[in-house]
């Protein structure tokens, strides 16, 4: 599909500001590392090669140790394995990541719970947590859920947003005033007390998941872009233009996402990054407090609660404070610029 040349003005404008070009090409690059964790952080191996056979456990099955010549039925230990084709010589070998600890693995078993400190000749980087789990592991898997959870959110609030608030405001009248009562009404509903009562509400053993943190979340975040869509297409149903396609005989459904929508997605794109940066820092608080995801899954709000529960143990909330800040400024910086870039003011003029 060719880009309209008003669209690759934009484009050229955004390559052009250099602090949010860059801070895109670095979030773009931590985010394909998160969704390439496996490869980077994981006690299982990249590739074993054993009796001239090649394995990828990785993203491949479960190996139990019977597949490479051991004594146990569960799960290989592809340390162990490594150290053990290391000495035997006989040229089997095992690749494993940079990074060699998974981000629910206890890295100490057998010993205290305690948070230890950063240590680069065992790989722990930024040290481990207060139960021996590694914390740049679960800083990198965090992110991975942090970028799943804002993905969805932004899907979802702006399908929601979008199509309710376009209704709103080209059909005005009684359906207009009808939604702006319920959405007033819902917005007054105490979100934090909705999610503590669907938590405690689940059946016993019941994972409270990403998806269904997703879905509570969003019932409460879609009213903020439903009012912005409203406005733009209020505005934009008064132009000529929108007259015009009505008397070639048009239909609502036609105008409104063929035409208006089209000439309000400058604005709706302006709010991306600041609904995605919303979307991180909601899950990381709900995390903080506990009504987030359920334990093991990494996350930064666990992060930060164990490490303001273990100030002797800086290194675990440093690690999460300047991660979550990080991205946040980044995902910032990307939104001032594609807010510049977007800016109508700058590549039209309405007469």
């Amino acid at each position: 599909m060719e880009l309209s040349p008003q669209a690759r003005l934009q484009l050229r404008r955004f390559r052009s500001l250099k602090r949010g070009f860059g801070s895109f090409l670095a979030l773009l690059f931590l985010s394909l590392l998160a969704l390439l964790a496996e490869v980077l952080v994981s006690n299982r191996a990249l590739l074993v090669r054993y009796d001239g056979r090649l394995y990828w456990p990785s993203y491949g099955a479960i190996h139990p140790g019977h597949d490479f010549g051991l004594n146990y039925p569960y799960e290989t230990d592809y340390r162990a394995l490594r150290a053990q084709f290391a000495t035997a010589h006989q040229g089997n070998w095992v690749l494993m990541p940079i990074i060699p600890f998974g981000p629910n693995e206890n890295c100490y078993p057998g010993q205290t719970f305690t948070p230890r400190a950063p240590d680069l000749t065992l790989r722990h980087y930024l040290g481990t947590d207060q139960i021996n789990r590694d914390i740049l592991a679960r800083l990198l898997y965090g992110f991975r859920n942090s970028l799943l959870f804002s993905a969805g959110f932004i899907v979802l609030v702006y399908l929601i947003g979008v199509v309710v608030g376009c209704a709103m405001g080209y059909f005005g009248g009684w359906l207009d005033l009808g939604m702006q009562r319920i959405i007033e009404i819902w917005s007054l509903l105490p979100f934090l007390l909705v999610v503590i009562i669907v938590r405690s509400a689940l059946p016993t053993g019941t994972s409270f998941g990403l998806g269904l943190l997703l879905l509570v979340v969003v019932l409460f975040a879609w009213t903020g872009m439903t009012y912005y869509t409203r406005s733009a297409t209020y505005r934009e149903k008064a132009r000529d233009y929108v007259a015009a396609a009505q008397v070639l005989g048009a239909g609502p459904a036609r105008v409104l996402f063929h035409h208006i929508l089209p000439n309000i997605l400058s604005i709706l794109v302006t709010f991306l990054p600041f609904t995605a940066a919303a979307a991180i820092a909601s899950l990381t608080a709900l995390d903080y407090l506990g009504f987030g995801l359920p334990p093991p899954m990494p996350s930064w709000g666990e992060l930060l609660r164990q490490g303001t529960g273990n100030l002797d143990a800086p290194w675990i909330v440093a690690s999460a404070f300047c991660a979550l800040s990080l991205v946040l400024i980044l995902i910032t910086f990307i939104g001032e610029a594609i807010r510049e870039a977007f800016d109508p003011k700058k590549f039209m003029v309405y007469r």
